[in-house]
């Protein structure tokens, strides 16, 4: 059963709209601010396959929590207005949304888009997960699954994984893995990448520990068996 959250600071739209989604089976959590939603999404981002988020609710706003949420994931996210500016409407994309929806809308063709997402990420999903060695790297889903089990990864070790294993067997040195994921303008400490790989390892365990190599005095790179 898929799981939707729905955050909206209105309860009447919670309910209406979570109603007709437990009628075509879906599993529904809920949230009535901006704070709440993040916190729900940090403990339950497992199981949750589909957002649902307002723009103006209390604490963050629907805004900076989808900005927060993409951080580390690609979850699908609608998102909910009273405005239908196009400023808001391309800060709801450049903030990372799949999808926009003006109140008022037909719970009905929300429920379509919300199955139209949801296709779409599990097509994508299943095209684009690739294993490596016991890990599968799935893009589209932002996930990073280790003998079965999800690892959690920040979108910097997220990206250091992804440019390692897309070339597998090069090695990569830390001015390219910076000017790659930080880019070109970043002014801080060549170092902080080897602290980002050193944590990348650690959460990889063994796999990162046999696959995850340290070439010295030059960068790294993922060896496969």
């Amino acid at each position: 059963m898929k799981t939707i959250l729905i955050a909206d600071d209105e309860e009447r739209i919670r309910k209406i709209v979570g109603d007709f989604l437990k009628k075509e089976g879906y599993n529904i959590l809920e949230a009535e601010n901006g704070d709440i939603t993040y916190e729900i999404f940090n403990r339950d981002k497992s199981r949750i396959d589909l957002i649902i988020l307002d723009i103006m609710m209390p604490g963050l706003n629907g805004w900076e929590v989808c900005r927060k949420i993409r951080e580390s994931s690609n979850v699908p996210v609608i998102m909910l207005s009273t405005r239908s500016e196009e400023f808001d409407e391309l800060t709801g994309y450049e903030a990372g949304a799949d999808d926009y929806v003006t109140k008022p809308f037909s719970p009905i063709i929300l429920v379509k888009r919300v199955e139209a997402l949801l296709r779409r990420a599990s097509s994508s999903a299943v095209m684009n997960e690739k294993e490596f060695n016991d890990l599968i790297f799935n893009d589209d889903a932002h996930e990073v699954r280790l003998e079965g089990k999800e690892i959690e990864l920040t979108l910097k070790e997220y990206n250091i994984l992804k440019v390692l294993l897309e070339d597998s067997g090069r090695v990569f040195s830390r001015e390219q893995l910076l000017d790659s994921i930080w880019g070109y303008d970043f002014t801080g400490d060549i170092r902080t990448v080897d602290s980002h790989v050193a944590r990348l390892r650690t959460k990889l365990g063994n796999w990162g520990n046999k696959h995850l190599k340290t070439i010295y005095g030059i960068g790294y790179k993922i060896e496969e068996n």
